[in-house]
């Protein structure tokens, strides 16, 4: 199968599964190799064969879609997004809260490497200065097999190397290689298998990240209809986190950007 090809198939398929095409410019080859080694299983010549496959059997999206679940992730990843929730938002948030918990969603959590960034920021860097505070944090992703890699909390070196120092030495302990994050920073962590598309955590919540998923992927119907069932879980004050190359669906008064360069805003009301 060459590269046009694929881009074609990719161009004609993923508006059925409601995602858009410029999200999966880079990352095509993944998924273009996934449904190469699909036409091999079912002995298929080509994919004009896979179209009709597809048409004769309508449970094969599900499978398709599978296909198009791009999981790029490592600890600290955008190191300038994790230092502004460190030393601006997770801040702010804890003196304004009126609980004695900050409540965390990360959406599309892949192998738990951002969610486990964040509770090493807070319970290395931050709990000595809100002692009385607990950060809680789900994270969600539908993808068996990630969650159980972070459920099992071990991560080759390449994952971590954006990691500062102080967090890699006190977070985790080597072993044959393999770099295991140690108990009491998984603890604050609770991963559910969910697909955002059918449901969402309950909130409320007074940080959500939804980082190169929603809005990098999904057509800008499906964003703008999953971004008002994430605003309504958000507390006001909250904050919301996108990646960097993400960009909101519409503008709405209900967000104020925090930080534009780091796609991080925060709810008005």
């Amino acid at each position: 199968m060459n590269d046009k090809k694929c881009v074609e198939f990719l161009q004609w398929a993923l508006p059925y599964m409601r995602m858009r095409w410029p999200g999966f410019r880079k990352v095509r080859r993944q998924v273009c190799r996934r449904i190469a080694g699909r036409l091999e299983e079912l002995n298929l010549t080509g994919l004009s064969d896979y179209k009709t496959y597809l048409a004769d059997h309508p449970e094969e999206w599900e499978k398709l879609d599978s296909f198009c679940h791009i999981s790029i992730s490592r600890f600290y990843r955008d190191k300038s997004t994790f230092h502004f929730l460190q030393d601006t938002v997770l801040k702010r948030l804890a003196k304004e809260s009126k609980t004695d918990r900050l409540r965390c969603w990360c959406c599309g959590c892949a192998a738990g490497e951002e969610p486990y960034t964040l509770s090493l920021l807070w319970y290395q860097v931050l709990n000595q200065y809100f002692p009385a505070t607990a950060l809680e944090i789900i994270a969600t992703d539908s993808m068996d097999y990630m969650l159980n890699r972070a459920l099992k909390g071990r991560y080759a070196k390449s994952s971590l190397k954006e990691l500062p120092e102080e967090l890699l030495q006190a977070g985790f302990t080597c072993q044959n290689k393999e770099y295991i994050l140690k108990s009491q920073y998984r603890d604050s962590v609770r991963f559910i298998k969910q697909d955002v598309r059918k449901s969402m955590p309950g909130g409320p919540f007074h940080l959500i990240l939804c980082r190169y998923l929603v809005f990098t992927y999904f057509d800008e119907k499906l964003q703008a209809e999953l971004l008002e069932k994430i605003l309504s879980r958000l507390v006001p004050g909250g904050a919301l986190v996108l990646g960097k190359i993400d960009r909101l669906p519409y503008k709405t008064e209900k967000l104020e950007p925090w930080s534009e360069k780091d796609r991080i805003y925060r709810k008005v009301y």
